[in-house]
């Protein structure tokens, strides 16, 4: 049976500073849609889930295991689980990231 969503009547909630997400939970992942205000900061962190970044709009900086990458629109960036990262973004961001396996403490 399949599962469907309208992303915007999701509820918001902001677990770090500036960075809103609205989550969805499948069997084997958790999808967060962040809507990120610009120069919000991502605190350096690790978890054992591996991260997929899918940049929707703005720019973003991810600093993952020491090496930069500035992110934008339409760019991709995977974080496999375990690695310290942490970031800023530099405008206004919209974020879709993927975790697997589910990211319980989202829930």
């Amino acid at each position: 049976m399949a599962d469907r969503y309208d992303v915007s009547s999701l509820p918001t909630r902001e677990l770090i500073p500036g960075h809103r997400g609205r989550f969805i939970h499948s069997a084997h992942t958790t999808h967060v849609y962040w809507q990120i205000e610009a120069d919000a900061v991502l605190p350096e962190h690790s978890h054992p889930h591996e991260q997929i970044v899918n940049m929707l709009e703005g720019t973003y900086e991810l600093v993952v295991g020491g090496e930069h990458f500035v992110l934008s629109a339409g760019e991709v960036l995977v974080i496999p689980g375990g690695v310290v990262h942490g970031g800023r973004a530099h405008t206004d961001c919209r974020i879709l990231d993927v975790f697997s396996p589910v990211r319980e403490e989202y829930r």
